[in-house]
């Protein structure tokens, strides 16, 4: 196994064949600030540009929480870090889908709004049995346009992914398989080994060959790429209006939003 490079925010590690990944910051259920952000770019470009690596795993540390989207703490208006938003997710979704190699969603626990999106943007996803589902973005005064919902549409169908946008329901494992988010479904304890086997069964297969299907995939939802980015930039507008900061002050109050007294 390799050693771990100089990150603050996330692990890396490489054995087998595969790299894996680790969002490292349980104390805030894995949420990523921009460090967070730039880090998985690095990793995941670092991993998937080396021959040795047939694929990747993207998880969460410890079993609260795979990821539960954008650190609200460092979130006012603006996030932390650079990108239209303060966060670099345009480009870590395109690096996501542009290295060559499969990448693996393993879920434990939540994966709730931007984590959500990054699980449904991995290339298979893999999930326990105490994983949730969902999307919290109107709740908080915030979306995720592009691969957060266009996509989506793509791998849960139009109707379903509009429920878990306007609803803002969790959904248990068992759900996220029945509507085709999640590959597969296991008991905890047998997370790791699964996921292991399915690396392995991966690496096996001829990497140019993996490389060309996961390009051609890519290819018929490349134009979502350019939704996302209008999106984006229509969402920096909506961060500076009090109605999307009424979202964040209600977090922090432990209140209910009142959201509609901001609309004009």
């Amino acid at each position: 196994m390799s050693a771990q490079q100089d990150y603050e925010d996330i692990l890396y590690a490489e054995q087998d064949g595969a790299a894996t990944i680790t969002i490292n910051r349980p104390a805030k259920y894995n949420a990523f600030r921009g460090k967070t952000c730039e880090e998985l770019i690095h990793a995941l470009g670092r991993a998937g540009w080396n021959k040795a690596i047939g694929v990747i795993v993207l998880t969460g540390a410890g079993t609260k929480a795979f990821c539960t989207g954008g650190d609200q703490s460092a979130h006012e208006g603006a996030y932390d870090g650079r990108g239209t938003i303060g966060l670099p997710m345009e480009e870590l979704h395109a690096t996501i889908r542009g290295v060559p190699v499969p990448v693996i969603a393993k879920v434990r626990g939540y994966a709730i709004g931007g984590g959500n999106v990054l699980a449904t943007l991995c290339d298979l996803t893999i999930a326990s049995e105490t994983a949730i589902f969902g999307q919290v973005g109107p709740k908080m005064g915030s979306v995720d346009p592009g691969f957060g919902t266009a996509y989506l549409a793509r791998i849960v169908g139009d109707k379903k992914a509009r429920e878990i946008w306007y609803l803002c329901r969790r959904y248990s494992a068992k759900e996220a398989l029945e509507m085709g988010l999640v590959n597969k479904v296991v008991p905890d304890d047998q997370l790791d080994a699964e996921v292991d086997a399915w690396c392995r069964e991966i690496a096996e297969k001829s990497p140019t060959a993996i490389a060309i299907a996961k390009r051609s995939f890519n290819a018929d939802t490349d134009s979502i790429a350019g939704i996302g980015g209008l999106g984006m930039q229509a969402l920096k507008l909506y961060y500076d209006s009090e109605e999307s900061k009424e979202g964040v002050r209600a977090l922090s109050e432990k209140r209910k939003a009142d959201f509609r007294r901001y609309v004009k």
